[in-house]
């Protein structure tokens, strides 16, 4: 018996604004490779400002591509079984906090996803910097399945004046 499983692309978010944010992310990563799928792509990290919130503690994000047989409600609940091994204690749920890690999906093989857990593509992700420059840098050529735009245009048209800063 055969079984064929259908692979997916699966863009992730993932940011951090506590302790040493180039290790979170590192470990946000591994932990993606071993129970989500092939990591495809990895773009630099951005420093960025905190978008939302105030907060004395700059945040670092990044973009991970990986190819997944998993479906998206399936990630979404082990994006947040690996946010609470890697330390983070709640979702934000009335406005944004400070965190160990977050891992948001952007975007899941181009479908439009609306419940009450989950909206693909991310909601917003068209007006946040610290996603979209990332993005363009591994896909700059990804369109938005609701917007109809480039990720590269999206930048270009984004209402976010922050500018990411490259990690070095």
């Amino acid at each position: 018996m055969f079984f064929f499983y259908t692979m997916a692309q699966l863009i992730l978010s993932i940011g951090t604004n506590l302790g040493n944010k180039k290790q979170n992310l590192m470990d946000a990563i591994a932990q993606i490779a071993s129970k989500i799928g092939v990591c495809t792509m990895v773009s630099p990290f951005y420093k960025t400002e905190p978008w939302g919130f105030t907060s004395e503690n700059s945040f670092l994000n990044g973009i991970v591509v990986v190819e997944t047989t998993l479906q998206p409600m399936e990630i979404l609940d082990v994006t947040q079984q690996i946010e609470k091994q890697l330390g983070r204690k709640v979702k934000s749920i009335n406005g944004y906090a400070d965190r160990l890690i977050d891992i948001d999906l952007v975007d899941y093989d181009h479908q439009i996803v609306e419940t009450e857990r989950l909206t693909l593509p991310h909601r917003l992700m068209e007006e946040r910097n610290f996603v979209l420059k990332p993005l363009c840098d591994v896909l700059p050529e990804w369109e938005h399945p609701v917007l109809k735009k480039t990720a590269k245009d999206l930048l270009a048209e984004s209402p976010d004046t922050s500018e990411p800063i490259a990690e070095t």
